[in-house]
């Protein structure tokens, strides 16, 4: 493996920390670019550069003018934003309590957020070298997967990202060759997103953040690079769209 630099997004999160913590420890990355709304008060991380955004669209735009020196060296790209529920909303379990509020505060997290780095990072992922791109979804965003309903928001949110994530792969195959985009689901990993519903959840399904960001580390290590999106999962296995 060459030297690499990393871009972690949504820094923040459980597991963008986890993987952070493996991509420090990795001998071929050379540095890593962890962007998150609050910066940490105190950090040991030799090779993290944090960066702090609010993530308009503004904010994006500056990060990626900084990052253009990095065009071409960053070729691990981790966008973690989500959202599931905070302190005045919780997924929907039925049609009365669909909120116009909610549906816009959760597709703006987890789709639009995401969509505009894919859109502002592509003249920095362009060049020669193997690169991975993978975005937070979730197996609840597949739509022929879809046997339970419930979770309005969430779900269609997170269809709308990999109906993104599916349309940019096409013009990243023309512009940007080297890159791998991939929809990723973590699996229900201990967090505070998941930790209202885990009561339901068997023990072996509930997955530590260090173990989750390994899989995703290796995963993106072995993707196949052909210029088409991937939808997997923690394991390395395909999800239907």
């Amino acid at each position: 493996m060459s030297s690499f630099y990393a871009l972690v997004i949504g820094a923040g999160s459980t597991i963008a920390q986890a993987s952070i913590q493996k991509l420090e420890a990795n001998q071929h990355c050379l540095g890593v670019f962890a962007v998150s709304r609050h910066l940490p008060k105190a950090s040991s991380d030799t090779k993290t550069l944090w960066l702090a955004s609010d993530y308009t669209e503004d904010s994006i735009h500056q990060i990626c003018k900084r990052l253009a020196v990095y065009s071409g060296k960053i070729t691990k790209v981790l966008i973690c934003n989500g959202m599931l529920h905070d302190a005045s909303m919780m997924p929907e379990r039925k049609l009365e309590e669909i909120r116009a509020s909610q549906l816009e505060a959760i597709f703006h997290v987890n789709t639009v957020i995401p969509m505009l780095w894919l859109s502002k990072l592509l003249p920095i992922v362009q060049g020669e070298k193997p690169t991975q791109v993978a975005l937070f979804s979730a197996r609840i965003g597949s739509i022929s997967d879809n046997k339970t309903g419930g979770w309005y928001s969430y779900r269609a949110s997170k269809a709308a990202l990999n109906m993104l994530i599916q349309t940019s792969s096409v013009e990243y195959a023309r512009r940007a060759k080297n890159v791998k985009l991939i929809a990723f689901h973590p699996g229900t990993t201990d967090t505070p997103l998941s930790k209202p519903f885990q009561r339901s959840v068997p023990k072996e399904k509930l997955f530590a953040a260090d173990f989750v960001a390994t899989q995703l580390l290796a995963i993106m290590d072995s993707a196949t690079m052909d210029n088409k999106a991937a939808y997997l999962d923690w394991n390395n296995q395909p999800i239907e769209w």
